[in-house]
């Protein structure tokens, strides 16, 4: 959405954030339109990668090309699948008795609904089960004509990649199809991510100010963000990370019941999914009841300027490894492997999806950063020795000419004063 009046488009400013109700009086999020430019980009990337035919077993990609949504506990347990043919609409085989049914109310949009056939943990049926579940999904391919062709399947399970190949079909990775078509992100999309942030940063906020004191448990913050984040009406709530004091430093990403102690740092990374369906992730770190030291001052410093290094690196026209160059020096470097602590990833129905930037390998195998792309990315501070440490990460989205941050809540104040 662009107006002469704004200075940048809708979905590029943070501060600009619809509603997620709909009305009649303003053009929020368009999710007819999401489904059917998601859909659209699929079978795009399935024309340039030379691709007749997807079968999907991975939720997010399910949803992607459906729209359908049916709680993360059957999202990626290889329970219900979709098949794609090229140029065609997508069949959703959903799990039989109510599930199927509410697909069938819930999701008007699509025309061929089948029952899926779930072949694991069938024990001694579970060979015969996969059989079935490759003959529903061949029908499907000759109904369309491409039994014969190139059909990408997006993760393997032996027992379904042992039936599908018994049947013949020529199975081919699909995933340069599908992180190709959700690395870059419809103006919907940016919509629902900034939708999630603004609630991110809510819950964040809340953790900051009026959550934490001595006494409080680590356990207790993710509690209460996940209280309110339920409240806001969200998807799933994926992992709510608290750390404070000497579990910062090596830090664990994970909470415990330790109680907070006055002056200590309180690492909290929020990841959810949002009332749309996408991600918010990012990073604030805070004392409990106290002044930070130098030291302490330091340190956040060092964390928060590399970060911030990083995102001048992330516009058009540059590489993932310009961005890595900005990293500082972490265990990528000394392991040749990814440690998520000094890395970007992209974000969107997935908490990790698209693309990743590591100085584990981006330095050498560079790809390019494109408009519409839509990031988190985190940086350490820590060394052996320290009691603790500081975490920062930050949401961005890539414009047509640089980027724009869309987690807004701020750091804390007294890091920086004298």
């Amino acid at each position: 959405m662009q107006h002469e009046f704004l200075d940048t488009k809708h979905e590029y400013s943070p501060r600009r954030v619809f509603s997620t109700t709909d009305t009649d009086w303003q053009a929020r999020v368009d999710f007819g339109r999401m489904r059917r430019e998601r859909l659209q980009r699929t079978l795009d990337k399935m024309e340039e990668h030379d691709v007749d035919a997807l079968i999907l077993f991975v939720g997010e990609n399910i949803r992607y090309i459906t729209g359908v949504f049916q709680g993360n506990w059957k999202n990626n347990i290889f329970i219900r699948y979709a098949v794609l043919p090229r140029g065609g609409e997508p069949v959703l085989f959903e799990t039989v008795g109510s599930d199927k049914v509410c697909a069938e109310i819930d999701a008007p949009w699509l025309n061929d609904i089948r029952p899926a056939i779930t072949w694991k943990w069938a024990e001694g049926a579970e060979e015969m089960m996969a059989r079935r579940m490759a003959d529903s999904i061949v029908d499907v391919l000759k109904e369309h004509g491409v039994a014969d062709g190139r059909v990408g399947m997006d993760t393997l399970d032996f027992q379904a990649y042992e039936a599908l190949k018994e049947k013949g079909v020529n199975l081919v990775n699909a995933w340069p199809v599908m992180s190709g078509a959700r690395v870059i992100k419809t103006e919907d999309e940016i919509e629902c991510l900034k939708i999630s942030a603004t609630h991110g940063d809510a819950a964040m906020w809340r953790a900051m100010k009026k959550w934490t004191e001595p006494g409080v448990p680590e356990s207790e913050i993710t509690a209460k963000v996940n209280e309110h984040l339920y409240r806001s009406g969200f998807d799933f709530v994926y992992e709510i990370i608290c750390a404070s004091g000497g579990n910062t430093n090596p830090y664990r990403r994970w909470h415990t019941d330790k109680p907070f102690r006055q002056g200590d740092n309180v690492i909290v990374d929020i990841n959810a999914v949002g009332p749309g369906g996408y991600f918010i992730d990012f990073v604030r770190c805070w004392k409990v009841d106290g002044k930070p030291s130098p030291k302490d001052k330091d340190l956040y410093k060092e964390c928060y300027e590399s970060l911030y290094a990083a995102i001048e690196e992330m516009k058009p026209g540059n590489t993932t490894a310009d961005v890595a160059k900005r990293f500082p020096e972490y265990d990528d470097d000394k392991y040749g492997s990814v440690s998520l602590q000094q890395f970007a990833h992209s974000i969107g129905l997935s908490l990790y999806e698209g693309m990743w930037v590591s100085r584990a390998y981006s330095l050498d195998y560079p790809a390019e950063i494109k408009p519409n792309m839509y990031f988190a990315i985190e940086t350490f501070a820590s060394r052996p020795g320290l009691e603790q440490a500081v975490r920062l990460e930050e949401n961005i989205v890539i414009t047509e000419d640089g980027n724009a941050i869309t987690t807004l809540c701020e750091h804390p104040s007294y890091w920086r004063e004298e």
